[in-house]
C-alpha cells in the first residue's frame, strides 16, 4: 500500500482448468457499486483449479477509499470464456501524501510509506513551489537516496550558479548522512578510487545558485567508481539526458538512484572501511551494486493535459567500464517497467491511466532509445 498504488489479491477454488483460465483480474473505483477502471494481472494463471492471482494499481489519488472486485474468465465447457465475478467486494485506503510531496510532480514515485525521510528543495525565488529543484527519498541505513527526481529543460543548464562545495543536508541529522563534506573518500575510507557522485547532477543546475548549491548535500551524492565509472559512461549518459533539451519549453523528468540489491536478491554488498586515522562515519559505508536512471517525455494538448508519453530506463552494474563500452549499448537499456520489477519502485506515478491500455502503460513498456527519436517526441 502507497499514497498512489496498491497491490490486490485474490484466491479461487474449483474451476474449469482444461482449457486453462483465460483471463483474471480486478474492477476497481470509488464506489461499491461502480467500477471504473479493469486492471488486468500479467501473472500467467496455472492449470489448476485451485490457486491466487494479483495485480499492481497504481496512478491512485492519496487518502482515498477504493472497492474492487476480482474476475476471472473461464471457459464454459461449450463453446466459449465467461465472466466470474466474485461475489465479495473488498475496500482499501490508500495512504496519505507525507512530507508535503505534491502529488502531481511528473518525475515522482509513487511514496511507499516505508521511506525513512522524503524531502524537496525549491531554488531561490521559489518558496511558493515555482522554481523546484529535486525530491528524494532518503535511506538512513545505507546513508543515501534510494531515489533523487527532478525536471530538466535547457534553462537549467546555463549559468555559473554554485560553489561546488559539500555540505550536509540542514533538514537531516549530519550523523546520519555520511561525513564526507569537507573530505573525499580518499581522505577518511583509503578509496581514492571513488568519487562522490551526484544524482541531481550540478550540471544540470547551473541557473541558480541556490539550486546548484543544493546538489551538494551529503545526501545526494554515493560513492561511485571515478574513472572508469562516473566520469565516463555515467557521466556521458548524464550529458545525454541534458541533451534532450533544445529549449526552456522541452522538458525532460529524470529520477534516478543506486540500487544495493534487487527485489528477491541475495547479492553481496561491499563497504569503504573508514581510515584508521579518521572519525568516518559511518565507520563502513555500503557500496551501491547497480546504478538506474529512467527519462520521461510528454506531450500536451492546448488544455495542459497530457496526451501521449515516452519512457526509457538505463541500468549498469557498478563496475569499472571500458572505452568501448557505451551507455547506449543493448545490455543498458530497459524499459521502466524492468526498473520498476528490480527496485520495487512505482515510476512516474503521476502519469494518466491505471489500466493495460494508458498512458502509463505504454510509456513505461518502451525499450527503443533514439536520441533523435526520443528528442522528437
Amino acid at each position: 500500500m502507497s499514497a498512489s498504488g496498491a497491490t490486490l489479491t485474490a484466491t479461487f477454488e474449483g474451476v474449469r482448468t482444461s482449457p486453462a483460465p483465460q483471463e483474471a483480474g480486478f474492477r476497481i473505483g470509488t464506489s461499491p457499486s461502480s467500477f471504473t477502471v479493469a486492471t488486468v494481472t500479467t501473472q500467467d494463471l496455472l492449470n489448476s483449479a485451485n490457486g491466487s492471482f494479483s495485480s499492481n494499481v497504481s496512478s491512485l489519488a492519496s487518502s482515498t477509499t477504493y472497492y474492487y472486485q476480482a474476475y476471472m474468465m473461464v471457459w464454459d465447457g461449450t463453446s466459449a470464456y465467461k465472466e466470474i465475478v466474485s461475489s465479495t467486494v473488498g475496500s482499501f485506503t490508500t495512504l496519505a501524501n507525507p512530507a508535503g510531496i505534491p502529488t502531481g510532480w511528473l518525475e515522482l514515485p509513487a511514496i511507499t510509506g516505508d521511506e525513512d525521510y522524503v524531502g524537496k528543495f525549491y531554488g531561490s525565488g521559489g518558496t511558493a513551489g515555482t522554481n523546484r529543484n529535486y525530491s528524494y527519498a532518503y535511506n538512513y541505513e545505507y546513508y543515501a537516496s534510494m531515489w533523487v527526481a527532478y525536471p530538466l529543460c535547457t534553462s537549467h543548464q546555463s549559468g555559473s550558479g554554485g560553489s561546488g562545495n559539500w555540505t550536509y543536508n540542514p533538514n537531516i541529522d549530519s550523523n546520519k548522512q555520511v561525513k564526507i563534506t569537507s573530505n573525499s573518500y580518499g581522505t577518511m575510507y583509503n578509496a581514492g578510487s571513488y568519487s562522490r557522485g551526484h544524482q541531481c547532477p550540478n550540471a544540470s543546475r547551473k541557473s541558480n545558485t541556490q539550486m546548484n548549491n543544493q546538489t551538494y548535500y551529503a545526501t545526494n551524492q554515493t560513492p561511485q567508481l571515478q574513472n572508469k565509472f562516473n566520469g565516463s559512461i555515467w557521466g556521458a549518459l548524464e550529458g545525454a539526458v541534458r541533451g534532450l533539451t533544445r529549449s526552456s519549453s522541452d522538458t525532460v523528468y529524470v529520477v534516478t538512484g543506486p540500487l544495493y540489491r534487487k527485489v528477491g536478491g541475495n547479492e553481496t554488498i561491499s563497504y569503504l572501511h573508514g581510515a584508521s586515522n579518521q572519525n568516518a562515519n559511518p565507520a563502513e559505508l555500503p557500496i551501491p551494486n547497480y546504478y538506474w536512471k529512467a527519462v520521461l517525455k510528454v506531450k500536451r494538448n492546448s488544455n495542459g493535459e497530457i496526451t501521449d508519453a515516452l519512457a526509457i530506463g538505463f541500468w549498469f552494474d557498478h563496475r569499472n567500464y571500458e572505452s568501448a563500452e557505451s551507455y547506449s549499448d543493448a545490455e543498458h537499456i530497459v524499459s521502466v517497467d524492468k526498473i520498476e520489477e528490480w527496485t520495487g519502485l512505482d515510476l512516474f506515478t503521476n502519469l494518466p491511466g491505471t489500466n493495460e491500455y494508458g498512458i502509463e502503460k505504454t510509456a513505461e513498456a518502451n525499450t527503443t532509445w533514439d536520441a533523435n527519436t526520443f528528442r522528437n517526441f
